[in-house]
């Protein structure tokens, strides 16, 4: 007997194993979406959570859909009775650190929502010339937008011993992040770091712990350097005030404490500042959110099954006042 697909199986009919949409129902329920409003998806990647937003859309609504990575605009959905494309679909080949630039370029000032799910894409772990998943040996490249210049590479090539310290300790919570940093340069002088295959060999010695949990910290520093995470997460966070209207709602979806954390604290205090002062004027700072998950959301036991790499997601949801 077939089994029948729930909306958190959303399918994407041109690339089935894409990427699977997280907390799909949570985050499409948080955003309280109107028919006819303006919405933005972040990320758009496979395209499942843009799909599930379409279908809360009428003609009029409108979704702008970004992504840097130039496989994702394969997975645009067809349009209504036949047509090639969604008309109400605008997809933006650019990161959403410039979400409010493409925006205006596009006569749009405010909208009614906005998600982003900060996760790399199933696609791109499991294309092994990408270079993100430890299951593969590729070329050390991690670039989510390949129009970039540097790469994973590069960096374990050119970084000084103490940067590389501080991107283990800081991006990837490496517990002996300054030993890897030290081994990484006496291993780079003798032979060049190009391949995973060559970077397991050359830190083999000082791994410690479960080999394939640490790599997947020292991965994960590697792929926030590389592509400036948290950076682009607080240019992001930054613009939101201005770009959505009052009543509007905003959802993110972290993947790791690092940036969970910076959405935490900017829906509890609005501003990425930890000490907020008055203007010159004496005004006093005002958050201009309303927390609607005082916790985040993780997923239910059901998603957990159907999708492992869903184990280790947070949604937060705002609202603009």
């Amino acid at each position: 007997m077939k089994k029948e697909k729930t909306d958190n199986q959303i399918p994407n009919s041109k690339f089935p194993d894409y990427h699977t949409p997280v907390l799909l129902n949570e985050c499409i329920e948080g955003l309280n979406i109107k028919q006819d409003a303006v919405y933005v998806d972040c990320t758009f990647g496979g395209g499942g959570h843009s799909r599930a937003i379409l279908k809360k859309l009428n003609a009029n609504g409108k979704l702008f859909v970004f992504d840097q990575d130039e496989d994702a605009i394969k997975n645009l959905p067809a349009g209504q009775a036949g047509l090639p494309e969604d008309y109400r679909v605008v997809f933006i080949p650019q990161n959403f650190r410039h979400l409010q630039r493409f925006l205006r370029l596009h006569k749009v000032t405010a909208v009614d929502g906005i998600l982003a799910d900060l996760g790399v894409s199933s696609h791109q772990f499991d294309e092994a010339e990408r270079g993100f998943s430890i299951r593969f040996d590729a070329a050390l490249d991690m670039r989510m937008d390949q129009r970039q210049l540097l790469t994973a590479a590069d960096v374990l090539k050119n970084f000084t011993e103490l940067q590389l310290h501080k991107m283990f300790e800081q991006y990837g919570e490496v517990t002996n992040a300054k030993t890897l940093a030290k081994t990484i340069v006496a291993q780079r002088s003798l032979a060049p770091i190009r391949t995973i295959a060559e970077f397991k060999t050359a830190v083999q010695s000082i791994v410690k712990g479960n080999p394939q949990k640490y790599f997947a910290q020292v991965f994960q520093a590697l792929r926030i350097q590389v592509n400036e995470e948290l950076d682009v997460l607080k240019e992001l966070l930054q613009q939101i005030p201005a770009v959505l209207k009052p009543g509007g709602r905003v959802a993110i979806i972290t993947f790791h404490s690092l940036e969970d954390r910076i959405v935490k604290n900017f829906f509890r205090n609005g501003t990425l500042d930890s000490t907020v002062v008055d203007d010159v004027y004496g005004h006093r700072f005002e958050n201009p959110f309303k927390v609607i998950t005082k916790k985040p959301v993780t997923a239910a036991e059901m998603e957990l099954k159907q999708n492992p790499r869903s184990r280790s997601a947070k949604l937060r949801i705002a609202e603009k006042k």
